[in-house]
């Protein structure tokens, strides 16, 4: 069984002053493009509330308008969303799920089938690991290991 892995931020890392580059935790998703647009953005929502609960640093301080209107905070670290097909989507999260340092999040197909939560649970728990399909996979980790999982894939058009 495999366990999740947080990586953490110290609070000398949080520099929302700087580009996204400096950051020293990078953030992707990889998304099937053979999906339609309704469930890539799914997935990428889906994938993205479930990073923000699991490393709430990633999330920036929100601010008000010149309105007074407040806009809660979002990532400061930015989170490119790169394209591939079903077998690179599976093959990356495979790979980063040996690497050590890195949070791995997917959304396996029964999680857009499924209509009732508990029956995704159940799908999954009753199909083996070899067997799942992933429509994408949402990676957090130190730059360079992210870096060489995904660094030949280009940004979702």
């Amino acid at each position: 069984m495999t366990t999740a892995v947080v990586p953490a931020l110290e609070p000398h890392e949080i520099r929302t002053d700087l580009p996204t580059r400096n950051a020293r935790l990078k953030w992707v998703m990889v998304v099937d493009t053979a999906l339609g647009a309704g469930l890539i953005a799914n997935a990428a929502v889906c994938m993205a509330a479930a990073v923000g609960n699991a490393i709430p640093t990633l999330l920036g301080p929100g601010t008000t308008d010149a309105s007074g209107t407040h806009h809660p905070g979002l990532p400061w670290t930015g989170c490119s969303i790169l394209a591939g097909d079903a077998a690179t989507v599976g093959e990356i999260r495979a790979k980063a799920m040996t690497r050590e340092g890195l949070l791995v999040v997917d959304m396996p197909e029964q999680a857009q089938t499924s209509r009732v939560y508990d029956e995704y649970l159940a799908a999954v728990a009753s199909t083996e690991a070899a067997d799942l399909t992933y429509y994408a996979v949402s990676i957090v980790g130190p730059r360079n290991k992210v870096d060489k999982l995904v660094g030949k894939l280009s940004l979702l058009r």
